[in-house]
């Protein structure tokens, strides 16, 4: 209190500087905008008080959450509902929703005689690739869908790597490919660890360790470990172990056979998403390495081939300012310039020549393989299913899974004019991959991983209910893992994440609370569980795996019901 009085009469003694340094300060700025600067016509005409422009419509994004009325999800709350969620307390609402909802939308059917909530299976798994000699069990319905490292900071993969041990929460790896951030949570056998590059601790490493820790924070003990061991601007690829104090990264020159003949149980269920970059399974030159890939298998339990996604149907796109040292290692591409993937990939110039790569991974791998598309029109559906049903007829394999995004955005780098104009959304796209599916009579073979705009458990249960075997989520994660929605998260400009979850920049990233971070994502996907049990319930259905279309009333804008939602779907798109 004394140290604020003590300013106070500063300020007050020297008040006249003060206002004399602002006066002159406004005088300068006055002439600069008015006389020199040629950049901004408004300026000219008003200087000093038109930059009251540029304020407002830097600080418009993120500001616009706490102010404005919610317009991309059905209701704030939704919003509250992932953030309560992932900090593990009671999630109730009073009165009514903040936004009523309005429109045309779907009504969760209430049985006649509901179930207590002991009555619905805690057993929540969904198979994939059954017919594979190493099929995978995802242990929930749920899956955070795909983002890469790179795109996302070390520390926010990190956190969710915790969350997918903890929780039991399958992750996409995103086109980034399986980096050292991944394996975070693994405890390596040193007797039997020739598959890692190993650098064993030393007695100064150790006491600087200690030092920073006790003192500082366990980041800042890591930074100063890893510089005494490692001089290499690479540094930050390596993984601490806290058991061993070692540190490790995959020894990707290493032969196949040191490697774990089992994915290790101390990793999260992870599934590889391959793009058209190929990063992570290219060579020297760019091509794809058969045997690098089958390494990368050997920590993850599926394939995903990325056609096309719901923000973008262009290849990938990576800020030059997010493309670090470690980024570059782990792409196997230059560091410091942009990588823009190329819009199709390699293996995709048809239909046939994608299932035959598809074959090819689940040979090569001996686990699933799928891939992932955006849809905009059912006839190009039908096409492609045709092609899959003529193949198993031929007693070829098919794929395992079809994972369907929708068109509405949510990538942090996309091209504006593709956002929202491409593609269908979630279950208008839905609708139609399980129709046709189901009318060349291979849906059963099929798996159908569906996301988009998906938060809540009743979102969850609809995008189930329409079709889906399980459900990508992508928007939902981030913000339980602590994204406030700011959308600076492309690195292209001055703007970063303000909170250190989608940036590489040094600064940012340091502030972002790992272990906290990882408990809180790992909250909001054992909630999503809790909660789609409990509409389940509500349902009369004892597992959520069994919901389906017949459950499901919708209404439309014009408040006509339809019972059948079959009808309206039908009548609606025409197929």
């Amino acid at each position: 209190m004394d140290t604020l009085h003590a300013v106070w009469a500063l300020f007050v003694d020297f008040i006249e500087f003060f206002l004399l340094a602002g006066l002159i300060a406004t005088i300068m700025l006055y002439v600069y905008d008015k006389y020199v600067q040629r950049k901004h016509a408004l300026l000219i005409n008003y200087p000093v008080i038109g930059r009251a422009r540029y304020l407002f419509e830097a600080l418009r994004e993120p500001l616009r959450q706490y102010f404005a009325e919610e317009t991309f999800y059905d209701s704030k709350d939704k919003v509250d509902w992932v953030y309560t969620a992932a900090k593990n307390k009671p999630n109730y609402k009073s009165f009514s929703v903040t936004q009523p909802f309005s429109g045309s939308r779907f009504i969760i059917k209430h049985a006649t005689n509901v179930l207590n909530d002991d009555e619905v299976d805690d057993d929540t798994s969904v198979v994939f690739g059954k017919d594979r000699e190493i099929p995978f069990v995802s242990h929930t319905p749920i899956i955070r869908s795909a983002m890469s490292d790179g795109s996302l900071s070390p520390e926010a993969i990190r956190a969710f790597s915790i969350a997918g041990v903890n929780s039991k929460l399958t992750i996409n790896t995103g086109e980034g490919s399986l980096t050292s951030n991944h394996l975070f949570t693994h405890k390596p056998d040193l007797n039997n660890a020739n598959y890692l590059e190993i650098v064993k601790s030393k007695p100064l490493a150790e006491f600087l360790f200690k030092i920073g820790d006790k003192f500082f924070n366990r980041p800042i003990a890591l930074k100063w470990y890893r510089t005494t061991l490692l001089h290499k601007k690479t540094q930050n690829t390596y993984i601490y172990d806290t058991t061993s104090h070692v540190l490790f990264r995959v020894n990707w020159k290493a032969p196949i056979e040191a490697f774990p003949k089992e994915v290790p149980n101390d990793i999260p269920n992870t599934i590889f998403q391959m793009s058209s970059g190929l990063y992570g399974v290219r060579d020297e030159d760019g091509n794809f390495d058969e045997l690098r890939y089958q390494k990368v298998m050997k920590f993850c339990r599926m394939t995903e081939i990325k056609i096309a996604q719901g923000a973008k149907q262009t290849g990938g796109k990576l800020a030059a300012a997010k493309v670090t040292a470690d980024i570059a290692y782990y792409r196997g591409v230059p560091e410091g310039q942009n990588i823009f993937s190329p819009n199709r990939f390699p293996f995709a110039d048809s239909t046939e020549h994608l299932l035959d790569f598809v074959e090819r991974l689940q040979k090569l791998s001996k686990k699933p393989v799928g891939f992932k598309i955006v849809i905009s029109d059912a006839n190009s559906v039908d096409e492609m299913v045709k092609e899959i049903a003529k193949r198993k007829a031929q007693g070829k394999t098919i794929p395992d899974f079809i994972t369907v995004d929708s068109g509405e955005g949510g990538s942090a780098t996309a091209p504006l004019e593709l956002m929202e104009s491409v593609g269908l959304t979630t279950n208008n796209a839905l609708y139609v991959l399980d129709t046709m599916l189901k009318k060349h009579e291979i849906r059963q073979d099929i798996k159908i991983i569906a996301s988009g705009k998906v938060l809540t458990p009743d979102d969850a249960i609809i995008t189930l209910c329409m079709g889906a075997d399980a459900v990508g989520i992508a928007r939902g994660f981030m913000m339980s893992g602590g994204c406030i929605r700011a959308r600076m998260c492309s690195g292209f400009g001055s703007h970063v994440c303000p909170v250190g979850l989608a940036t590489q920049d040094k600064k940012k990233r340091a502030s972002y609370l790992v272990k906290k971070e990882g408990e809180e994502i790992g909250n909001y996907h054992t909630n999503l569980i809790k909660g789609m049990k409990m509409v389940a319930s509500v349902m009369g259905v004892k597992n959520i795996n069994d919901v389906n279309k017949s459950h499901l009333t919708f209404k439309n804008q014009n408040a006509e019901i339809y019972f059948d939602i079959d009808k309206y779907f039908h009548k609606k798109l025409h197929i």
